[in-house]
């Protein structure tokens, strides 16, 4: 509906008539208000492996204890008669399916040729892949229950608070497969709390977390305890006598630096909660058939109605096979964004 007595357009049956003589000046393209980008899920694809089929499609041997023992002998050399004794086990996972059908009306397609200013056929298409990619990073911090979908971080990085049995192996019985889980206690973020985890981290599994992702108002509030400790450095060689930026100094971060570890912001985190990921053994693994892959259209003729209706379908889990190496802190208190 057109916006009349406002600007440069009139009101009244004056402006009825203008309407009904002259076209809109479309700008051809459509802006879209909806989903986010997310770093958690930009590093699992840009790290993410080949899967194929067959039942526990991913199963990934890992080594929860130790096959020999070590021992001390004397001038002798003697040493007691080695046992063997299990040490490996196998972690399992299933893919699972997503599916974001697209609809398209044989009558649309008739109105719109060589008439639309956007074709709705190509922007559904375009949302096919926004939407897939909304859901995939929904399910990645949120889900651990629903077995069709992603099992996500709450339950891959964990200590058997939410998920016991993660990939087949239990974790009351297999302590080992336990990742480290902090309640921080409603205390804002700070660097001192997150070197602290972060140490607990490498105590725990031996490594260095590749980076860390919270909510936007968990991260804002530990950038705080970074931004009043910046320094500006001045460059007397500049023109505007700053190092890094003609135009004045560059303040506050992308991502916050603790102990060489990134921390970024991710809308879908929950706000309070900090996971730590080990990009070494969290992946996503995708059907190397099934990779957003397009069906292509089918008639819906069969169903009695002019029209068509294709789907873009992944196959596709995340796997994580040393979730000791991770962790997952709560309790954080976070600004209102």
């Amino acid at each position: 509906m057109a916006v009349l007595g406002a600007g440069i357009i009139p009101s009244g049956s004056i402006a009825n008539e203008l309407t009904y003589v002259t076209r809109r000046a479309f700008v051809p393209k459509l802006v879209v208000q909806l989903y986010n980008s997310t770093p958690l899920l930009a590093a699992l694809i840009g790290n993410s492996q080949t899967a194929v089929g067959g039942v526990s499609s991913v199963s990934v041997p890992v080594q929860g204890t130790s096959f020999v023992n070590g021992q001390w002998s004397d001038y002798s050399g003697a040493f007691n008669q080695p046992a063997v004794q299990q040490g490996a086990y196998l972690s399992e996972f299933n893919l699972k399916l997503m599916i974001t059908p697209i609809p398209f009306l044989g009558m649309e397609g008739i109105v719109q040729l060589d008439h639309a200013v956007v074709p709705l056929i190509e922007a559904r298409m375009n949302d096919a892949g926004n939407v897939t990619m909304d859901l995939m990073s929904t399910a990645l911090y949120n889900n651990y229950t629903n077995q069709q979908q992603f099992i996500g971080l709450p339950g891959a990085i964990d200590d058997g608070t939410n998920l016991v049995t993660y990939g087949n192996i239990n974790r009351t019985s297999n302590t080992w497969w336990k990742s480290k889980v902090y309640t921080a206690g409603n205390v804002n973020p700070t660097r001192q709390n997150v070197l602290q985890y972060i140490s607990g981290t490498v105590k725990n599994g031996a490594e260095l977390p590749t980076f860390a992702v919270c909510g936007f108002g968990t991260w804002t509030l530990l950038a705080q305890d970074f931004v009043g400790q910046e320094t500006y450095m001045i460059d007397a060689n500049k023109p505007a006598g700053f190092a890094f930026d003609s135009n004045g100094p560059s303040t506050a971060f992308r991502a916050l630096m603790v102990a060489g570890i990134p921390v970024f912001a991710d809308p879908y985190c929950p706000e309070g909660t900090m996971y730590m990921v080990n990009s070494n053994y969290a992946n996503l693994y995708i059907h190397e058939q099934a990779s957003f892959a397009f069906t292509g259209f089918e008639s819906t003729l069969s169903n009695w109605q002019l029209g068509y209706v294709g789907a873009l379908v992944n196959v596709a889990e995340l796997v994580v096979t040393k979730p000791k190496a991770m962790t997952r802190i709560t309790g954080f208190n976070s600004l209102t964004i």
